[in-house]
């Protein structure tokens, strides 16, 4: 149980965390896609810099789409196991 416990923390710490990395990432290059197929690609190279990880100052190319992965696969695996889990706590509110 403690195992489950410490899953489902680590879920609830890195859902959060991982929401704007990955919208950000989703947004940006359906944008820049939609943008490409009309042929305006050039003018909006700054959402392709931004699909992979180039903020300005900070420049996270080399480890943005490792960052990105590895939280969407930790979030994937600790809600898989979640959802494998049995359902305890509401057999236990309807015996109460």
């Amino acid at each position: 149980m403690t195992s489950a416990k410490n899953l489902r923390q680590v879920h609830r710490f890195l859902a959060p965390l991982m929401l704007l990395p990955i919208l950000l990432t989703v947004l940006t290059g359906s944008f820049y896609q939609l943008v490409d197929m009309a042929g305006k690609g050039e003018a909006f190279d700054w959402l392709m810099d931004l699909h992979k990880g180039n903020f300005g100052i900070v420049d996270l190319q080399v480890i943005y789409p490792f960052l990105n992965s590895l939280g969407l696969l930790i979030l994937i695996a600790t809600g898989i196991f979640m959802w494998l889990q049995p359902k305890r706590r509401f057999q236990k509110k309807l015996n109460s």
